[in-house]
């Protein structure tokens, strides 16, 4: 019994040891470093944006591409049908900024069962750049949104890419999304990073063309049902790495429900598990609740109190993410200690189901983990 109980204590350690290493690796990752002036010789850019219904902040974002302080680019929004409600909002943004080249194509590639991804193949084609950025209409560009990504590009980079950060929340459903995106998810992707096993986050993404052309062009993404976990793959087959852009970019939440949440993050959950397995069973250990169990079992083995013991780990592992929180300038607020903690409870319950379905609801989309790309249907030539 008093080997186990050092056993419990001794993984306790271990893992609020890695919650810690973690924190600092994202605290040294994230913290704004001030706005970058234009690239002295700044490459030309194709920035594809795949657009598909009206969320509540779609303006903002979607208006935030026509305002980068960057010398060269072109906007190509990516649409599957004509009479999509997003459509006269980017009509409406392309007539106030005549001075920014954009483009608005529609159609869709039947040839994989992501529809993202068959909405974005007509704009890669299109592109007219070398240097291509794949971007969701829900991310919000700063004027620097280029410059940060070329800012971390090396020569072994094969993938430039952001994790979205939750901001802009309205009521506790879309803090607890901001739990999950900011000092949890995008922790753990910095952490990932800094050890060598960057992932790629497919909010954003930045492609040298000519490397997604040698592994077989953008239809060799529809390897996998996500679009990320493909871009992963083929990254690390041509031996580069995929790295993050320090300072992750915002995704304004507005209003959400707890079942948007987790669908959401349910969603999320089943593609790491499809798609990388290995990595996703120790995420059943990521959060808070199996190492304060540990405590609470060995607490005897070293002569404290459970409930001294369980309120100092407490306090140290929520200290240390209220410290990032804040040195990142992400969403902090009296009640994100409870989101948090409502997180960190949630976390078994979505990895057990995470292995109990293979289908999952995207953007009225159906779709499931053992859908394979079937016959190329290109819809071509798309719509202008």
């Amino acid at each position: 019994m008093v080997m186990l109980e050092w056993a419990a204590i001794l993984f306790c350690a271990a893992a609020v040891s890695i919650h810690l290493f973690s924190t600092l690796i994202a605290i040294v990752r994230c913290r704004p470093s001030g706005a970058l002036a234009p690239l002295r010789s700044a490459p030309a850019v194709t920035v594809l944006r795949p657009i598909c219904g009206l969320d509540q902040y779609e303006e903002l974002t979607l208006r935030s591409g026509f305002e980068l302080n960057y010398p060269h680019y072109e906007l190509i929004f990516c649409c599957a049908n004509t009479g999509d409600p997003v459509v006269p909002l980017v009509r409406k943004l392309m007539a106030a900024y005549p001075h920014i080249e954009a483009k608005l194509l529609f159609g869709e590639d039947k040839s994989t069962p992501n529809p993202k991804l068959g909405n974005l193949i007509k704009g890669w084609y299109a592109a007219s750049h070398h240097w291509i950025v794949m971007a969701d209409s829900n991310v919000l560009m700063p004027p620097d949104y280029l410059q940060r990504l070329f800012r971390g590009w090396r020569a072994d980079t094969g993938l430039m890419c952001s994790p979205p950060v939750g901001c802009m929340p309205q009521g506790f459903w879309a803090q607890l999304e901001c739990a999950f995106l900011n000092s949890y998810q995008a922790r753990w992707q910095y952490t990932a990073e800094g050890v060598g096993l960057g992932f790629a986050q497919g909010k954003t993404m930045l492609w040298r063309r000519a490397d997604l052309e040698k592994a077989g062009g953008i239809r060799a993404l529809a390897a996998e049902i996500a679009e990320d976990a493909a871009s992963t793959k083929v990254v690390r087959q041509q031996g580069l790495r995929v790295r993050l852009v320090r300072e992750p970019f915002g995704q304004p939440l507005g209003w959400r429900t707890a079942r948007q949440v987790w669908d959401r993050q349910l969603r999320w959950a089943r593609l790491r598990r499809a798609t990388f397995p290995a990595f996703f069973i120790p995420e059943l250990f990521s959060g808070s609740v199996p190492p304060l169990l540990a405590a609470a079992y060995g607490a005897d083995a070293v002569g404290l109190s459970a409930e001294w013991l369980l309120a100092a780990l407490c306090a140290l592992w929520y200290g240390s993410e209220a410290v990032l929180t804040k040195a990142a300038r992400w969403h902090l607020s009296a009640t994100s200690p409870l989101a948090w903690v409502l997180r960190d409870l949630v976390l078994p319950g979505l990895w057990i189901n995470a292995w109990l379905g293979r289908s999952f609801s995207w953007r009225g989309n159906e779709m499931h983990l053992d859908d394979t790309p079937g016959e190329i249907e290109t819809g071509y030539p798309p719509k202008v």
